[in-house]
């Protein structure tokens, strides 16, 4: 026995027991621990018979009972038409691929997800890389901080008063007289 796997035992009287936990359990309660990824088995208590397909296709049943959704009722009909080996081999590869393409839309639907949520999750951040540009990286805080001072240097450069210097007065050259007419 695998020691991740929890076995449960089905009773004659159809009740369900968890071995790992010592304690009974429901449809519903597999459900869940097949959700989070634990590697159920389910057993007849009796003849160590393994029931875990019956099982599941069981809770596949309850969770579509009162819900229009399920498994469309085309493939029904050939999973019950399709009573040699072969077509039930087809149709189970027609399902582990269905399965599998779904699974791979799934990853990348989440990953697009969690791109949202980074972008969502820090407007500041996003405003600040669109102010910026594409192609102006961020400046190092220390150059930041040199060009803080340099500004504020020149600043007060501009601040402090001039010293007037004397400048010399260009000479005056002497006008012309002007005839008198």
């Amino acid at each position: 026995m695998n020691p991740a796997r929890v076995v449960v035992k089905k009773y004659p009287n159809r009740r369900l027991y968890d071995t790992s936990a010592s304690a009974y359990v429901n449809l519903d309660d597999i459900a869940r621990m097949v959700r989070n990824g634990k590697d159920v088995q389910v057993v007849d208590a009796l003849t160590s018979e393994d029931l875990t397909r019956v099982v599941l296709t069981q809770i596949i049943v309850e969770d579509t009972k009162g819900q229009p959704t399920g498994l469309p009722l085309e493939l029904l009909r050939q999973l019950i038409v399709a009573s040699d080996h072969a077509g039930k081999e087809f149709i189970m590869w027609y399902l582990r691929s269905a399965f599998d393409a779904y699974q791979k839309m799934q990853g990348t639907l989440q990953s697009g997800i969690a791109g949202i949520k980074d972008v969502a999750t820090s407007p500041v951040d996003t405003l600040r890389n669109f102010l910026r540009g594409p192609d102006r990286p961020t400046a190092p805080p220390d150059e930041t901080e040199e060009l803080r001072h340099r500004i504020a240097d020149l600043e007060s450069r501009l601040a402090k008063p001039k010293k007037r210097t004397a400048k010399k007065k260009p000479s005056k050259s002497p006008k012309k007289k002007r005839p008198n007419r």
